[in-house]
């Protein structure tokens, strides 16, 4: 690795638990090798932003711990003072699931967070949505681009008729065909599809664009409707009554256009906080991850739990390696058992694939001083806050219940916000330390940084900086509450997050476990 830039500031670094044997630095640029820090540690080699210094002697074969936990062990011995990166800590075994300890250390109810409220577009099944868009279902990924054609020309000739409509998105998707559409597996895929479109962001107006000959035949997109209400909310591009491309986009525009005329009537209204469906996910970490943004996430994730609303936090291999300290938060052992089968579900994937955890994390998280998935997941769950874990959905189930969940998908940004969103996740927030330009076209998507020189670098693409809690210019508590009323301001529409005011939307990416034939 290169060393990095020296810096002439006052050498500072954070010690996360009274158990820690390392700290990471926080100067931007790194310190250089002999630098003395207050407590008169100096360090023996020159040490990236983010990255851990060892804070005593440890032996070869020696525990690592940060966050009060073992991340690894030292593959050589590591003086005082030494560089820990990544290729000097070696991957420990997971937590065993048989012996977890369910439900023996739930968090007392915090005291009721009252009088928050956001405005937000109720719908006819009590659901309240954050925007108001038109969304159209394709049952195959064939017809993808004709909706990506019909969603051009709606923006352009008939939203200017629906002012009170936000947009039109195309939920496009890879799955439908070509595809063993009775595989057990299938199962995630196909609730995932079914479920997006039911999202309250989009008014419980339903259209689905078929090609008709499909595995995934459109009526099974609609399965709680009867066959013929189904049919209604159905165009399929092979109906012979089509002659010619225009013919099919007239078709769509028909129905796009009563629908616009529904969404139109709906208005935002006062409703309380306890609406809210906040998805929280992470993606570009770094080591400030668990240390800045991630705690003020969990923070306001607490208190959205307190004002009654329902946080969902997910990407299970950034999960499995902490799931030990998140069994005993769950309400109850049926909690926990299905917190354990979505681990040893993942667990037997992996495996399937000829790969395990350690694919996680990537380069760029290790350049950001994460060493290993453990480290990171001990960093990930932070955003859960401390309130007792009520729910655990498999992948692309829909939510039915309020309070902080844990709805099972990849680490993968793109796929963990496409199954949020079938989960039935309305506004979305992100932290990141290396810098991501994510965002959903369907759910508002609020960026925090990590570190302040992300932010001022990436000043019009971060809508928040939780960097100032490293530098002590701000608390996790000040931070965690600037965050939870620019949720309350986005979630209204009177804030935008940087992503929807460029435009700057990520495609759909179904979770598809089953096989491809």
């Amino acid at each position: 690795m290169n060393a990095p830039i020296a810096t002439t500031a006052k050498p500072l670094s954070i010690k996360l638990h009274p158990h820690d044997n390392v700290a990471i630095v926080v100067n931007s640029g790194g310190l250089r090798a002999g630098a003395r820090f207050d407590d008169g540690l100096v360090l023996v080699d020159a040490v990236p932003q983010g990255h851990k210094v060892a804070l005593a002697d440890i032996p070869q074969g020696g525990a690592v711990v940060r966050y009060g936990e073992i991340i690894g062990y030292a593959v050589k011995a590591l003086g005082k003072g030494a560089w820990v990166n990544e290729f000097l800590v070696e991957l420990p075994e997971p937590p065993a699931l048989e012996s977890l300890p369910l439900a023996d250390n739930v968090p007392p109810i915090q005291p009721p967070l009252e009088g928050y409220t956001f405005e937000g577009y109720r719908n006819p099944d009590g659901s309240v949505g954050t925007r108001n868009i038109l969304g159209i279902s394709t049952s195959v990924h064939c017809v993808a681009g004709v909706v990506d054609h019909v969603v051009g020309l709606i923006r352009q000739r008939l939203l200017p008729n629906y002012p009170n409509v936000d947009d039109v998105v195309g939920l496009n998707h890879l799955y439908g065909c070509g595809v063993a559409i009775n595989a057990p597996a299938a199962v995630v895929p196909i609730r995932t599809v079914q479920n997006l479109a039911l999202n309250p962001n989009f008014g419980g107006e339903i259209l689905v664009i078929g090609l008709g000959c499909e595995k995934l035949q459109p009526e099974r997109l609609m399965p709680d409707l009867a066959p013929e209400a189904a049919r209604a909310n159905i165009l399929s591009l092979q109906d012979e009554r089509f002659t010619g491309f225009q013919a099919m986009v007239d078709g769509i525009l028909d129905m796009a256009q009563a629908r616009l005329e529904v969404l139109n009537r709906r208005r935002r209204e006062t409703c309380p906080a306890s609406d809210l469906v906040v998805g929280v996910q992470c993606g570009g970490s770094d080591a400030f991850s668990g240390v800045t943004a991630n705690p003020a996430v969990g923070f306001a994730a607490d208190l959205i739990v307190r004002a009654g609303g329902t946080v969902m936090f997910s990407e299970v291999t950034e999960v499995r390696d902490a799931v030990h300290l998140l069994t005993p938060r769950v309400v109850d052992a049926t909690v926990g058992k299905a917190l354990i089968r979505e681990m040893a579900w993942y667990d037997a994937y992996l495996a399937a694939g000829a790969t395990d955890r350690s694919a996680n994390p990537s380069p760029g998280n290790k350049k950001g001083g994460l060493s290993n998935v453990v480290e990171k997941a001990l960093g990930s769950i932070v955003k859960s806050g401390t309130s007792p874990i009520t729910a655990v959905l498999a992948p692309g189930e829909r939510a039915t219940t309020k309070g902080l969940i844990f709805a099972a998908t990849p680490a993968s940004d793109f796929i963990c916000g496409t199954q949020q969103l079938a989960s039935g996740m309305t506004l979305q927030v992100f932290t990141t330390g290396r810098g991501t330009p994510y965002g959903l076209a369907a759910a508002p998507v609020i960026k925090v940084a990590t570190r302040s020189d992300l932010a001022a670098r990436w000043h019009d693409l971060m809508d928040l900086d939780a960097g100032r809690i490293a530098t002590g210019e701000a608390s996790v508590e000040e931070i965690g509450w600037e965050l939870f009323r620019l949720i309350l301001d986005v979630a209204s529409g009177h804030k935008r997050p940087w992503s929807d005011v460029w435009g700057l939307h990520n495609a759909l990416a179904v979770f598809n476990p089953a096989p491809v034939t």
